[in-house]
């Protein structure tokens, strides 16, 4: 499993090329911390155009949530970085803990936080295009 990253999931809705980006032999996901991410930004901008397309999507893709066991992962991997005194978003981290806790392969983002979240908790990062994304 591949976790796809809010910045993933809002670059997909600008150019839907980067579906490329996702391997074919793995099987996506997101998760309920990006769907709040992404779902709080249309409400804030009230674009029907993507409250249609996220509908849609949100309805053909496993949304896998923030559980206990989730949730401990993640406080270990915000508690490690804190005593290096390494601070990054806190939603990025419950992410990665989320995607620890569904043992996913990896995670698609262009955020980089996640290059800092994986030095403590393993998780493979896989870095996309974002100049693609924006398609220059």
């Amino acid at each position: 499993m591949i976790i796809l990253d809010t910045s993933f999931l809002i670059d997909f809705f600008r150019n839907g090329d980067l579906a490329s980006a996702i391997p074919n032999d793995i099987t996506p996901a997101t998760t309920v911390i990006s769907y709040y991410e992404v779902m709080s930004g249309i409400k804030r901008i009230k674009s029907p155009k993507e409250a249609q397309f996220f509908s849609h999507f949100f309805s053909d893709i496993e949304i896998l949530p923030f559980t206990l066991p989730a949730a401990g992962i993640a406080a270990d991997i915000g508690g490690r970085m804190a005593l290096h005194g390494n601070t990054v978003n806190a939603f990025d981290i419950c992410i990665a803990g989320i995607a620890l806790a569904n043992h996913a392969e990896e995670i698609l983002t262009s955020d980089t936080d996640f290059l800092e979240i994986s030095k403590y908790s393993g998780l493979e990062v896989r870095i996309y295009d974002r100049a693609r994304a924006a398609g220059t």
